[in-house]
């Protein structure tokens, strides 16, 4: 017994440190931090996700052998943004602490990161801990990425009546759409991954610090 839990203890601490430093980063960068214990509850609802999801997942890729644009788009990235999105509006959208443009952020890639960590975990306890960091750096740090989007487009459409439903409809689009890209470029570049991802998560990094500081911006009083 405590042979097994020694070789588990790396996985699941090298599987958390990651959404850790994530969920820190994105949360300091808050002018007035939000409730830890309402982050808490996001974030293992996100994490509840997973195993729902990887149902739906694997039903759909059982029965249907599908193109690998389908599988990228539709299977995964449809299935997996919309719960977080619809997530994101069931438990934050209409709560009292969701009151700053810049909230929207934090709650969506609490929910992201939430769904990350256990995904996460269950990939280093299957395949080892030797791909913690690339994990880190490319899955991990994208679902929060993702999450940067969505909570964005959130805030927007819960501070500003102008154009909401649109807001609300691009907080799930455009997270799909880039997910959709980041599995997609994977799938067809299985060897040489890195060479197209690199320049793709450069700029959805430059592209999400732009959101996250335009949102910053609007919060301040």
């Amino acid at each position: 017994m405590k042979r097994g839990q020694y070789i588990c203890l790396p996985s699941y601490q090298r599987g958390v440190a990651p959404a850790f430093a994530l969920m820190s980063f994105f949360y300091l960068k808050d002018r007035y931090t939000e409730p830890l214990a309402l982050i808490l509850r996001v974030f293992i609802l996100g994490a509840l996700l997973v195993l729902p999801i990887m149902f739906i997942q694997y039903a759909f890729q059982t029965e249907w052998h599908e193109s690998t644009l389908i599988e990228s788009f539709f299977i995964v990235s449809l299935s997996e943004e919309f719960f977080k999105w619809f997530m994101f509006i069931y438990v934050i959208y209409h709560h009292t602490e969701f009151d700053a443009h810049y909230d929207g952020i934090v709650y969506a890639v609490a929910i992201s990161l939430g769904f990350a960590t256990v995904e996460n975990i269950l990939y280093l306890f299957v395949n080892g801990i030797q791909y913690a960091f690339t994990r880190a750096i490319f899955p991990v740090s994208s679902h929060a990425l993702f999450g940067v989007l969505m909570g964005y487009y959130f805030g927007k459409a819960k501070m500003y009546d102008l154009n909401r439903r649109k807001n609300i409809f691009f907080a799930f689009l455009f997270p799909f759409l880039l997910h959709g890209t980041y599995n997609y470029i994977l799938k067809i570049t299985s060897v040489n991954w890195s060479l197209p991802l690199v320049p793709f998560m450069i700029i959805l990094w430059m592209m999400c610090l732009q959101r996250m500081k335009s949102a910053a911006v609007k919060t301040q009083p």
